[in-house]
């Protein structure tokens, strides 16, 4: 899973700092921005207590309209099912002066897919942080997490999927399975249902019109999903 930039930054060859000595020229300033970095990621999973999450768009369809942070983050299901299946590429923006911005013009090109009505098992979400990962872990009960109105933007998505009333080749603008239509002249698909086994997605942003995660459970760790 990739790391930030400035986690990356953080753990590059900076000389140590011996007892008494002055602090290496801008060593400060690069462990000041990981830790602020590491509050502001903490303060995006929190709201997901409520177990809800509503986001709408103004024409009520469901998608990223929101500048992302630019961070990726691991999503991992051992099973993924849903009804009302769409998928079509797009680009997603980062914040004016993002510091994540790199050499891409604060710009990521990425697949979305949206789900009308999804059920995840053991679903977990982990952000790299630089040293430690924030994760998020739910559904691994009887109780199975839930979304309406998924969509998910990713750079990379891995599984053992199967689909029903595939359609191959639509005009991103005229789908109609889930909602959400893309820009004009863009390839998609769609399909009726879609089951994904041992799903995997490094994603740089998701919606949901409810989010529902039964035995939620945040915290730290060394290692992430």
């Amino acid at each position: 899973m990739a790391s930030s930039p400035d986690a990356e930054a953080s753990s590059g060859s900076t000389p140590e700092h011996t007892e008494g000595g002055p602090a290496p020229v801008g060593a400060s300033t690069r462990r000041g921005r990981v830790r602020l970095r590491r509050a502001a990621v903490m303060a995006v999973p929190a709201t997901l207590v409520a177990a809800t999450l509503a986001i709408m768009t103004a024409q009520g369809a469901l998608g990223v309209q929101f500048a992302i942070s630019g961070m990726p983050f691991t999503v991992t299901a051992s099973d993924l099912d849903g009804t009302g299946f769409e998928q079509f590429g797009g680009l997603d923006n980062m914040a004016d002066g993002s510091p994540n911005a790199g050499d891409t013009g604060g710009q990521v090109l990425v697949v979305t897919s949206a789900i009308k009505s999804a059920t995840l098992t053991k679903l977990c979400q982990s952000v790299d942080l630089g040293g430690t990962n924030l994760v998020i872990r739910a559904g691994a009960g009887k109780d199975k997490v839930t979304a309406t109105d998924l969509t998910t933007d990713s750079t990379d998505l891995t599984g053992n999927a199967s689909f029903g009333g595939m359609e191959i080749g639509n005009d991103a603008s005229t789908l109609d399975k889930a909602g959400v239509q893309g820009p004009k002249g863009v390839f998609s698909q769609q399909a009726d249902s879609v089951h994904i086994g041992e799903l995997r997605q490094t994603n740089y942003a998701t919606t949901a019109g409810v989010f529902t995660l039964p035995g939620l459970h945040l915290g730290f760790s060394g290692t992430g999903c």
